[in-house]
């Protein structure tokens, strides 16, 4: 979680990569959603990653940075990303494909695994779960780069959206992606939010420290609040995230209860 920066504005990153830049900037959102535009150098059609929210102008960039659409993929439901799918796929008489149906538009989903080709670009689909229950990430090995939605940000840390999202799957999906970036079939990461990270290992170490800081805090603060007292989670919040900005601390509480049920679960 941070605060909006006026820094990042998109553009084009690699030869197959193009970042539009959506006009819904705040403190969930920082600087606004990534919408992305993959497109094979020399290619007709392209393939449109998480076409935001439904705003008119934006999606009119949308277009005009992608040209022929042949397909457009979600990263995950949060509607900050998956609004305007719909009508910018009709627009455009292409399918939706999504983890969770209730997303698509036609009847192809998405699966870990999953190889997707489309004039000449490849993408591979690995599920990463945890900032909610339909989150994947998107590899696009001729780039080495991985498209995370909101799985890892720009800037700061995610939130892990309890009850939809868990730690425990969160931290595999960490986890997963470490491994990718250690055998070097990724080395950087292009977010749903903030700027492109340059060196994927780097954040993703941090990332997982990160998270193994917060869940000690967590651990800690426990033995400080009286569990009888209720509102357990976000007398919690207000030791663990004292220095947070309090605008953000009802995502704050998501986290800390859904790092709450990962302690329950291990016991």
């Amino acid at each position: 979680m941070a605060e909006a920066s006026p820094s990042w504005t998109g553009g084009a990153f690699g030869q197959r990569g193009r970042c539009v830049l959506a006009p819904n900037a705040g403190p969930m959102t920082l600087d606004g959603t990534n919408t992305w535009v993959l497109r094979e150098p020399g290619a007709r059609r392209s393939i449109v990653i998480d076409p935001g929210p439904s705003d008119e102008a934006h999606l009119d960039a949308v277009a005009d940075a992608a040209g022929e659409v042949g397909l457009v993929l979600l990263t995950h439901h949060h509607l900050d990303h998956s609004e305007a799918a719909r009508r910018f796929a009709e627009r455009h008489r292409v399918g939706v494909r999504a983890l969770d149906p209730a997303h698509r538009l036609g009847s192809e989903g998405l699966a870990d695994g999953e190889v997707i080709e489309l004039d000449g670009l490849e993408v591979r689909v690995v599920g990463t779960p945890g900032h909610t229950a339909d989150s994947l990430s998107f590899v696009l090995p001729a780039e080495r780069a991985v498209l995370t939605g909101d799985t890892v940000l720009g800037r700061g840390t995610t939130v892990v959206a309890h009850p939809d999202g868990q730690l425990g799957a969160y931290l595999s999906s960490l986890d997963r992606l470490h491994g990718l970036a250690e055998a070097h079939e990724i080395t950087s990461v292009w977010p749903g939010h903030g700027p492109v990270i340059p060196d994927a290992l780097a954040v993703l170490d941090y990332y997982r420290s990160h998270r193994r800081e917060r869940l000690a805090q967590v651990e800690e603060a426990l033995g400080q609040v009286d569990p009888a007292a209720g509102d357990l989670a976000r007398r919690v919040v207000e030791i663990v995230y004292a220095d947070v900005d309090p605008v953000l601390w009802g995502a704050a509480e998501l986290s800390v209860k859904a790092q709450l049920a990962h302690l329950a679960e291990r016991g």
